[in-house]
């Protein structure tokens, strides 16, 4: 059992990937919703002025929007950079254009592994055995 201290309260909590406790975490969730209305209701909105009106400190509400839980409209003027060329984009971590330029690498990558041939020592082969137990 993993025992950890929350980030936020510093409660301790039965650690389950998240570094915050529950109760903190269904917090940020309210927040999230909270933040997520808001920008729908205010499109043109600054970030600076979404997490003043909020209560969400800005780092959180840009890690929402890299998660891809968040997006900002056209019309906002808010953007966030790529983080591989730095081109601007609305949500996520990567511009569409470095998206497919990564999945590409990947598929390459991969059949490139996939047509290597390996001879299989027969020796190694998964069968499956059985135990004579006459006891």
């Amino acid at each position: 059992m993993d025992v950890r201290n929350c980030k936020k309260c510093g409660k301790l909590f039965q650690y389950s990937g998240e570094a915050i406790c529950p109760a903190c975490a269904k917090e940020m969730e309210q927040k999230f919703m909270s933040v997520k209305s808001y920008i729908y209701d205010n499109p043109t909105a600054s970030v600076k002025q979404v997490a003043e009106e909020n209560d969400v400190p800005i780092q959180q509400i840009k890690k929402w929007v890299r998660q891809e839980r968040l997006s900002f409209s056209k019309d906002s003027g808010i953007s966030i950079d790529c983080e591989k060329c730095g081109k601007p984009i609305l949500t996520g971590r990567f511009c569409k254009e470095c998206k497919a330029t990564m999945s590409d690498s990947f598929s390459k990558m991969y059949e490139k592994k996939g047509s290597l041939n390996v001879k299989k020592d027969k020796k190694t082969d998964a069968r499956m055995r059985f135990i004579n137990n006459d006891d």
